[in-house]
């Protein structure tokens, strides 16, 4: 049974940073929205900027930012007709290994392989990557975790989506819910509703339904499989101070 996201998301103030992909109601599309939270003041004052083919995080006033291990990365690139969208520098990563091609259809996971959750502890925030086959729309996403806040253990979880339905996605989050320490994401990703056509409009609907005061950043992209082309949308809370 799907989920609808946006009641989801209103739900829940702090699922931490999020990744949705799936197909829009015609078919024709793939999307992908990728999103940031930020409870403290260095994890909030982010921005998405546009690169070629992707987006980076960026510091909104360089003047506040005390660490940027974690918070700087480039959660999105695109290599060739595969998009890769992720919560940390592992999107360099999935892209280094995809380039090199040394695993033929498992790059995504031997890339993963080398990495880990994040060393935030005691968190120790999960990694949540995805990859979407952006001819057919097909993806997969994964998470690395600790095995229930313990650091000793790490868990590792790749779900393949090869044949996703129009108007249906899955929903992927670093954390379960607010905490101290954050409970981490458990279970398979959320199988939601997609329910637009146009990314502006989808990403409209997602913001709104993200807590006022913890949300950060959102970008939407829609993938047109036919042409491979692409329409980015970026939505910043807070605005980028001119240095």
């Amino acid at each position: 049974m799907k989920e609808n996201l946006y009641e989801f998301l209103a739900g829940n103030e702090y699922p931490g940073r999020g990744i949705c992909i799936g197909k829009t109601p015609g078919g024709n599309k793939a999307v992908i929205a990728y999103f940031i939270m930020g409870r403290s003041v260095n994890s909030r004052n982010r921005v998405f900027d546009p690169i070629d083919g992707g987006i980076r995080t960026m510091a909104a006033d360089p003047s506040k930012m005390t660490d940027p291990h974690l918070i700087i990365y480039n959660p999105v690139l695109t290599l060739n007709k595969t998009a890769i969208v992720t919560n940390g520098d592992q999107t360099n990563t999935i892209y280094d290994f995809m380039s090199r091609d040394q695993f033929p259809d498992y790059n995504f996971e031997a890339a993963l392989a080398t990495r880990t959750f994040e060393d935030d502890k005691p968190n120790w925030t999960p990694r949540i990557s995805g990859i979407v086959d952006m001819r057919t729309g097909g993806y997969k996403l994964n998470i690395l975790k600790s095995c229930d806040g313990n650091e000793n253990s790490v868990q590792r979880f790749t779900f393949d989506y090869l044949q996703p339905l129009a108007g249906e996605g899955h929903f992927i989050s670093t954390y379960k819910c607010n905490g101290t320490p954050i409970p981490s994401f458990a279970g398979e990703p959320i199988h939601v509703a997609i329910d637009e056509e146009d990314p502006d409009l989808y990403g409209a609907k997602l913001w709104k339904a993200l807590n006022e005061d913890n949300k950060v950043s959102l970008f939407v992209r829609a993938i047109d499989l036919k042409t491979q082309t692409y329409k980015d949308v970026i939505i910043n809370k807070y605005k980028a101070v001119e240095e």
